[in-house]
C-alpha cells in the first residue's frame, strides 16, 4: 500500500519501521544540509572564541536572538519585538 512520493512507494508497513527502510543516500544528504546550516548558525550567533573574554566562553552576539532562524516568508513576525 505504499504511498510515498519521495521513495517510489518502497516504504511500507507499520510507521515504526519506516525509518529503517529509508535509502542510505538520503541520510547523507540530510546530515550534510543540517551540518552546513548549524555551522552557519554558529558563526552568526556566537562571538569568535578569539574575541571572547576568558571568563565568558560561548558568548552570544548582541544582535542574535536564539531561535530566530531569519525565515519568515509570510511576514508573520512583528518587527518591533524587544526582549
Amino acid at each position: 500500500e505504499g504511498s510515498s512520493f519521495l521513495f517510489d512507494a518502497s516504504i511500507s508497513g507499520p510507521a515504526i519501521t519506516h525509518i529503517t527502510q529509508v535509502p542510505d543516500g538520503f541520510w547523507a544528504v540530510i546530515i550534510a544540509f543540517i551540518g552546513a546550516y548549524e555551522a552557519t548558525r554558529a558563526e552568526t550567533g556566537w562571538v569568535d572564541p578569539a574575541d571572547c573574554p576568558v571568563d565568558q566562553p560561548g558568548l552570544l552576539r548582541d544582535d542574535y536572538m536564539p531561535g530566530d532562524l531569519k525565515f519568515d516568508p509570510l511576514g508573520l513576525m512583528p518587527g518591533d519585538l524587544k526582549f
